[in-house]
């Protein structure tokens, strides 16, 4: 297939500076949501040990609520969650901040009943770990807000359409020579050549899976927009119908049994266990109980679940993620979007899946990058902005690595130190990320990319011996443990981080990204 070259030009500059403009950003983005496939292990992982969660069925709690009601009704009025996949402690409720958004400084009551049935409440900081990874997901770690949303999310709206536009001008540059060269590795051509290659080959490979992230990033990121829009075609008719007060208030004395509740809700979706409950609002108008509910054979609207809204005491269902009815429809294609994100529609499979084509995604923009300077630098190797840019690349992308398995580190061991270990877990990122990049301007790409794989081969390894020590050092450790997927996955990546930083050690040259970074790199 022949396309003129004036247009394989255009192309190739619309690929070029949409790539470089969106990449870093993006970068942080596809890594860490790569990550958050797997958050709850994470968050399990820099946990204190404790007993495994006891999955049960049909398991009584209504003697814990009564008696929780009992202690505290004002308390448990403004709202409470219930976790019905353990007995473990599984009624909370926050006496400072909310369950929504993450505000470092939340505390949570939790109540159990003991051998004896008596209640018992301690409190405790909420664990704020695994939501800084998704913050890190969904805003590439930029601070600040715009309206009801972070302002990152924007920015990564805006960096997913430039995103779009270098996928599709990648496809039309490569047209031409796709079939011959698709599966091409020309490593005897020289560093940049193979660079180029690879970046074609996972570019080009892994094509859907970036196309459907592009569009749900945009949709996720303007949905109040979007939405504004699809109501157009519902006339006076609202897109999100919202329930009318009730004519009295309700009291939490009156709250209907815990197990007709459930019941209700699995009687209206069959085949969805639910798994969490959050209740709010008991004494008034308006009280509501939020429902999370399982289906491992269903695409689902949330990460791992679909929602239920109901009225704890008529047991009306107000609002659901399940489509029924007439809005089977549209629920079934926001539904989609959803699970097409975040990979919910294919098991373990697909939870793995995601994560190496998160980490593959990562490295595309991050090879992108590192070409375009490459090309830069071989026309003009006096120029600033070129080294500018290395910089910045080498900086950012390794520098939001070294941050993440850094927070992770201190997230397991502050515990031992301060009973709030939020605080210290946002400023270990921040702090490791901005030194890392200062550092890079200071020393130049060479020393930084070469110290950044060290250390990340390093950090990754010590996750490993943080776990051993901690089962060493805890009474039944080994038995209690089950973060051995984490320890295994970092294990892996410190050996490959070693390596590469080996790989680079073995090169004469002073720059070890790619030849013509040699001037640079010590400038």
């Amino acid at each position: 297939m022949k396309v003129r070259s004036d247009i394989l030009r255009t192309y190739q500059g619309v690929h070029t500076w949409t790539g470089i403009i969106a990449g870093l950003v993006l970068f942080i983005g596809f890594y860490a949501g790569s990550l958050t496939m797997f958050k709850h292990e994470i968050q399990q992982w820099a946990a204190p040990l404790q007993a495994s969660k006891v999955t049960v069925e049909n398991y009584d709690y209504q003697p814990l609520v009564d008696a929780a009601i009992a202690e505290k009704p004002a308390q448990l009025a403004k709202g409470f969650s219930l976790d019905l996949h353990t007995e473990n402690a599984p009624l909370s409720w926050s006496v400072k901040g909310g369950p929504r958004g993450m505000h470092l400084d939340n505390e949570l009551q939790t109540a159990y009943l003991s051998a004896k049935g008596q209640l018992t409440i301690e409190q405790q900081t909420e664990n704020k770990l695994a939501d800084l990874v998704d913050y890190l997901h969904r805003t590439a770690g930029i601070a600040g807000e715009i309206g009801h949303d972070q302002s990152g999310v924007y920015v990564l709206g805006i960096a997913s359409v430039l995103y779009f536009l270098a996928l599709v001008s990648g496809v039309i540059i490569l047209l031409p020579t796709l079939v011959k060269t698709f599966f091409a590795l020309r490593k005897e051509k020289g560093p940049s050549r193979f660079w180029l290659d690879s970046h074609n080959l996972i570019g080009i490979a892994s094509l859907p899976f970036h196309l459907v992230i592009a569009f749900t990033v945009v949709v996720f990121a303007f949905h109040d927009f979007i939405y504004g829009g699809l109501a157009q075609f519902y006339g006076d008719k609202p897109l999100f119908e919202r329930t009318p007060p009730a004519a009295q208030s309700y009291h939490i004395k009156d709250l209907p049994r815990i197990n007709e509740q459930i019941l209700a809700a699995k009687n209206y979706a069959p085949g969805y266990t639910p798994i969490h409950v959050r209740y709010s609002n008991l004494n008034s108008a308006t009280p509501s109980a939020v429902f999370r509910r399982s289906n491992k054979q269903a695409v689902v609207r949330g990460p791992e679940t679909d929602y239920l809204f109901m009225n704890p005491y008529t047991l009306e269902v107000v609002n659901s993620s399940y489509p029924q009815g007439d809005e089977s429809i549209w629920g079934n294609m926001v539904a989609s979007i959803f699970s097409l994100h975040f990979g919910t529609y294919g098991g373990e499979w697909g939870r793995w899946g995601y994560f190496i084509m998160g980490l593959l995604g990562a490295f595309l923009f991050y090879s992108g990058n590192l070409l375009w300077i490459d090309k830069r630098f071989k026309k003009d190797p006096t120029k600033r902005s070129t080294l500018f840019m290395a910089k910045l690349t080498i900086g950012v992308c390794l520098g939001s690595m070294l941050a993440v398995v850094s927070t992770l580190i201190t997230a397991k061991w502050l515990p031992s130190i301060v009973a709030n270990t939020n605080y210290g877990t946002l400023i270990c990122y921040y702090a490791v990320f901005f030194v890392f990049v200062g550092f890079t301007f200071v020393k130049g790409t060479s020393r930084a990319s070469a110290l950044g794989l060290y250390l990340l081969a390093a950090l990754c390894a010590i996750m490993v011996i943080s776990s051993f020590v901690i089962l060493l050092t805890t009474h039944n450790g080994f038995a209690l443990y089950s973060s051995y997927l984490v320890d295994a996955v970092a294990m892996i990546f410190s050996v490959i981080f070693f390596a590469l930083a080996k790989r680079n050690q073995r090169k004469a040259e002073p720059d070890r990204i790619m030849p013509s970074f040699n001037k640079l790199s010590q400038a």
